[in-house]
């Protein structure tokens, strides 16, 4: 099971393409509104989650979580000790941790980028204590998925599949949705 967190001000894009595309390739996923069940992104758009803060349970098969940005959606999602409980367990378990445009710093904040390959998005750089600043748009080192901004959403969404299933899964879904002949 995959939890993505849902604050207000959360960036639409980066949230929900990740959601439909996991979904898409069998991966059980569920939204998790912190504040609420009704969670609008910073574009106005308002998200019924699938369950609120109170009512997650990590131990229930968890494989990883996703931090989408925006603001002030990833200042919401760092303030919430639920999402900050769901990192240190996630980290401390091996299961991944997926963060796209702002959301990294959050990582970087509690000190489990130290040594690894990240990004952010732009100007945010200063946020990542001790990582080593990747020139990719989307970087896995170990269980961390970091990813620029919301113009790389459906490829960060394609490296959480990859992560979660396998390089066949991902690249048959990959080949499918983008019609790329």
């Amino acid at each position: 099971m995959v939890y993505v967190f849902l604050a207000d001000g959360f960036e639409e894009i980066e949230a929900l393409t990740p959601v439909d595309i996991m979904r898409r390739a069998g991966v059980e996923v569920f939204t998790v509104g912190i504040g609420g069940e009704s969670v609008t992104g910073s574009h106005g758009i308002t998200v019924i989650a699938d369950l609120c803060e109170q009512d997650l349970v990590l131990e229930d098969n968890c494989t990883g979580i996703v931090l989408p940005g925006g603001l002030p959606g990833t200042t919401n999602l760092e303030a919430s000790s639920t999402v900050l409980s769901a990192i240190d367990y996630c980290n401390n378990n091996g299961m991944m941790i997926a963060a796209i445009c702002a959301a990294p710093s959050i990582l970087g904040h509690k000190g489990i980028l130290n040594g690894k390959k990240a990004v952010c998005y732009s100007g945010y750089e200063s946020e990542l204590t001790g990582a080593h600043i990747s020139d990719t748009a989307v970087v896995t080192d170990g269980n961390i998925i970091t990813a620029c901004g919301a113009g790389v959403s459906v490829r960060f969404a394609f490296e959480i599949v990859r992560f979660i299933c396998n390089d066949e899964i991902a690249d048959k879904l990959e080949c499918s949705m983008l019609c790329d002949r």
